[in-house]
């Protein structure tokens, strides 16, 4: 299967799919940053980039891409392709981050089997990790992987940014500087991603990790995640 050669009108789904108007509730998680705002970790434009840093570094979202890039590779085989996602969700290192990726995993599954149908998708069986969902939808629609990665990555820091903005830890402005930022990182992350096998995937961003487990009782909060 291809990775580079794009069907054009496919391609523009991938706009669709990554929207925040698109039904998979990406808006209600906040992969643990509101745990982090409210511990004081960010708390400003500079303490937010970092953090995002280092999850594009080390983090369960540059984990994801890889596992987007594996899906995608699988689509083919839905055997391969249902190991990819029992490896994805047994990645989620707590209920949190579980809940997270499949709530929005099977959602997008939701939908884009009744808009943009195709056999990677109806293979998947619940429940079924964010990353390969949107891996399996790009391959069974001939979007390039190349494209289809980088873009999933923005999707996912851009998320987390409006998370950190709603929160009120950054403004527009600050937020829009951080996300252009990290768009070097993103693509590298990405380019990295394509390369990687599933046997080989992990991530280590610890403090990333126990705001996940934190936020499972924070007192407050406007988050799923």
């Amino acid at each position: 299967m291809a990775t580079t050669a794009t069907n054009p009108p496919a391609a523009l789904a991938l706009f669709v799919w990554l929207s925040p108007a698109f039904p998979v509730g990406a808006y209600a998680y906040s992969h643990g940053v509101e745990w982090a705002v409210e511990a004081g970790d960010v708390c400003d434009a500079a303490s937010l980039a970092g953090w995002l840093e280092d999850l594009a570094d080390h983090g369960a979202p540059r984990l994801d891409v890889s596992l987007l890039a594996a899906a995608y590779r699988a689509a083919g085989d839905p055997a391969a392709l249902a190991e990819v996602n029992e490896l994805a969700v047994a990645l989620a290192g707590s209920a949190e981050r579980r809940l997270e990726t499949t709530a929005q995993g099977d959602a997008f599954i939701a939908a884009a089997r009744a808009a943009w149908p195709c056999a990677a998708l109806e293979s998947l069986v619940a429940p079924v990790a964010y990353p390969v969902a949107v891996g399996a939808a790009a391959a069974g629609h001939a979007i390039a992987l190349d494209a289809a990665a980088p873009a999933f990555a923005l999707a996912l820091f851009g998320n987390l940014v409006s998370a950190a903005l709603r929160l009120g830890a950054v403004g527009q402005t600050d937020g829009q500087r951080i996300i252009a930022r990290l768009m070097p990182r993103l693509a590298a992350m990405a380019a990295r991603a394509l390369l990687e096998e599933p046997e080989a995937l992990g991530a280590c961003a610890l403090r990333s990790e126990i705001a996940a487990m934190k936020h499972e009782t924070q007192y407050s909060r406007l988050f799923r995640s």
